[in-house]
């Protein structure tokens, strides 16, 4: 028999003793032994701060996403290998693919947005600078930099794959290494997918540890730098955040636990329109896939009263239709639980369930498997409970069956809904079915402190939507109360969540040098040489220009006027300024800093191969017929681009730009970038 392996400080080892015996879920077979017996945890998690933590840290942001992009395209290329275990787990085509491509997709997501949101730099300057000070000499910036210790994932079994690479993505990208441990239960899979991602040899030493069965003392040897993640039932969740050594070293502990997601069909949303069939399919869809094995799977189903017959008939219709059994036979919609224990567990939650609540379809006893043996298998059917009064029983509110397993539950007034979906103490997520604006503007307004994501769909994003039960890596995953009160993904959100955030104070000059980007007030130099005449490379971080000046006029306003086609009152017709803002016609904001850019830019063919955007732009004082300006530019950040074939190397440089006024008054700001030439290859 296979005896899974943990990877520990570089070495894939066993643990000693019997182990735990892991199940085919469709079959019964056995699949493997897991165990970590013997496994020196407080030495594993030295080995991730002293190696991989290093070694991550001395890359920039852009480096990490450029190494998840790549290990992203080669899970890619192994994902059939997934596939074909993924089975033993129950899974389904498309339950695999949530688990196996969903999970590499946040990693693209991830990769991407680390190269598009994050410098190339080891850490983030964070926000604005604040001003705290009357002359400006003394401020403060925030910055964000890795912790320096390890990042302990604990994992449910529903997700052997996108569990993991959900929360490693956002780590790694922080600088921050790994150690993994999956629910044992469909601990395998994650094996393989680790030995793949260790012999891709695309991470450096360290940042990725791999625990197969008990975390043992794990989590007595943490520290302040750590971070302790979990994903699974808020009963462990609450028992592992009371750990000593996390509440004694204020151990960061994030816990997206299961909950009691809702969804609510608005009262307009009647049999026959779009609204409805989308919700009766969502319904279906979230109770089947993956047997409803889903932290967001829809567990409290709240429908007006006058539609309670409607709802139950089509849902149950539908899932009459569903074909139960073995994943691998043509046809076959939903597959097993997970494993048997499993199947006791939802069948002991549907029983205290049915003492307020009938079955409205699906019957637990009896029912038709395909291609599977229900004594061998860890098999379910589908099953709808009908609540009548869901102010009057909490059951429906407090139990969850994580399994197939929903409760209609009807509401009278739109404030019922919404005190329906408050009732379960905080969810992961709820959905809103209308096509009424201001029923979902009341639903969202009413419920939203109490779900950590809510999707309102109707016909018009129907066809792009990715469901109420898929979290993405774009948004934040987890929610309040019940559903643990943590916070993952939501991009670069989730990256801070293994950064210290650190207020900085000093003089510009001091926080610019520490921070590698320029803080107005900053000491500046200037060159003989014209900024836009140097490459990428000869660029440096406050270099400065100071331009000539130039004199407003009238013909100025009057041909902008006709070239940009902008005859707005205030630059064009002086007798309607009578109670404006302005004293007389004043130039337009877009003249202003086109005039800047004539007195900044070197007209000459060099290595300024675009302007690549604008930033920040402020117009903070009226520049009227007379007014002199002039522009101080001065280089604020830089960020090399990554090579691409055909295309001459290259960087983007942003440029802080303050035009002045004769009278030495700002009169706008911004931040120009330019795509400017790299000397090197």
């Amino acid at each position: 028999m296979y005896r899974l392996k943990n990877y520990v400080a570089g070495q894939w080892v066993e643990g000693s003793g019997k182990g735990t015996p892991l199940f085919n879920a469709v079959n019964g077979e056995q699949v493997a032994l897991a165990g970590t017996d013997g496994i020196d945890f407080a030495a594993m998690l030295q080995y991730g701060r002293t190696v991989g933590g290093p070694a991550l840290r001395r890359m920039t942001f852009h480096e990490r996403a450029l190494m998840l992009k790549a290990l992203a395209t080669y899970l890619n290329t192994k994902k059939e290998l997934f596939y074909q275990l993924s089975a033993a787990t129950g899974a389904t085509k498309v339950d695999s693919w949530i688990d196996i491509e969903g999970g590499i997709g946040t990693m693209f997501v991830f990769a991407s947005k680390g190269r598009r949101e994050l410098p190339d730099e080891t850490f983030l300057v964070e926000g604005n600078t604040e001003q705290i000070s009357k002359n400006g000499t003394f401020v403060g910036q925030h910055i964000c930099v890795p912790l320096e210790g390890v990042a302990i994932h604990i994992n449910a079994f529903n997700f052997p794959c996108w569990g993991m690479l959900e929360k490693i993505a956002p780590t790694l990208l922080a600088g921050v290494p790994c150690i993994v441990k999956p629910a044992t239960l469909t601990s395998y899979l994650t094996e393989l997918m680790v030995r793949e991602i260790i012999d891709s040899g695309i991470l450096p030493p360290g940042a990725l540890q791999l625990v197969c069965g008990s975390a043992g003392d794990m989590l007595t040897h943490v520290t302040l730098q750590d971070v302790v993640t979990f994903t699974g039932s808020a009963d462990t969740g609450k028992m592992l955040k009371q750990s000593p050594a996390i509440l004694n070293n204020s151990v960061r502990f994030n816990m997206e636990a299961d909950s009691l997601n809702c969804s609510i069909l608005g009262p307009d949303a009647i049999p026959g329109t779009a609204e409805f069939d989308l919700f009766v399919k969502e319904v279906v869809r979230e109770m089947t896939v993956k047997a409803g094995q889903k932290c967001t799977a829809i567990r409290r189903i709240i429908v007006p009263e006058h539609l309670s017959n409607d709802v139950i008939k089509a849902v149950g219709s539908k899932l009459g239709t569903t074909k139960v059994g073995d994943p691998s036979v043509e046809g076959v919609r939903m597959g097993p639980l997970a494993g048997k224990d499993q199947v006791g567990e939802v069948r002991a939650r549907l029983k205290e369930l049915l003492a307020c609540c009938e079955i409205a379809a699906g019957n637990p006893e009896q029912f038709e498997l395909v291609g599977a043996d229900r004594d061998k298998g860890s098999f379910m059917p589908p099953v709808l409970l009908h609540c009548a009064d869901g102010f009057k029983h909490d059951a429906p509110h407090d139990i969850e069956a994580f399994g197939p397993v929903s409760t209609v539950i009807p509401y009278k007034t739109p404030s019922d809904a919404i005190e329906l979906s408050r009732k379960g103490k905080g969810s992961l997520v709820s959905s809103v079915f209308t096509n009424d604006k201001k029923f979902a503007r009341e639903m969202v307004l009413g419920t939203a402190a109490w779900h950590g994501r809510m999707m309102i769909l109707n016909a018009e994003g129907a066809g792009e939507s990715t469901g109420h039960g898929s979290p993405l890596g774009h948004l934040v995953h987890g929610g309040p109360g019940r559903a643990g009160g943590g916070e993952e993904m939501g991009g670069i959100r989730g990256v801070k969540h293994y950064m210290q955030r650190t207020a900085l104070q000093g003089s510009p000059s001091i926080l610019t040098s520490i921070c590698n980007e320029y803080i107005r007030g900053a000491e500046t130099k200037e060159d003989v040489v014209h900024p836009f005449k140097k490459y990428f490379e000869e660029i440096q971080i406050g270099d400065t220009l100071f331009t000539h000046k130039r004199t407003v006029t009238e013909a100025d306003i009057v041909n902008f006027a006709g070239i940009s086609g902008d005859y707005f009152y205030a630059h064009t017709d002086e007798t309607s300024l009578e109670g404006s803002v302005f004293e007389r016609r004043v130039a337009h904001g877009y003249f202003v800093i086109s005039a800047a850019a004539g007195l900044f830019v070197d007209p000459k063919k060099g290595p300024v191969l675009a302007n690549y955007g604008l930033d920040s732009l402020r117009f903070t004082q009226p520049v009227y017929v007379g007014d002199t300006i002039s522009v101080r530019l001065t280089c604020k950040r830089k960020t090399k681009k990554e090579n691409r074939e055909g295309q001459i190397p290259q960087g983007v440089v942003e440029w802080d730009v303050e035009v002045k006024n004769q009278r030495n008054e700002t009169v706008a700001t911004e931040t120009v970038l330019t795509l400017v030439q790299r000397k090197e290859a």
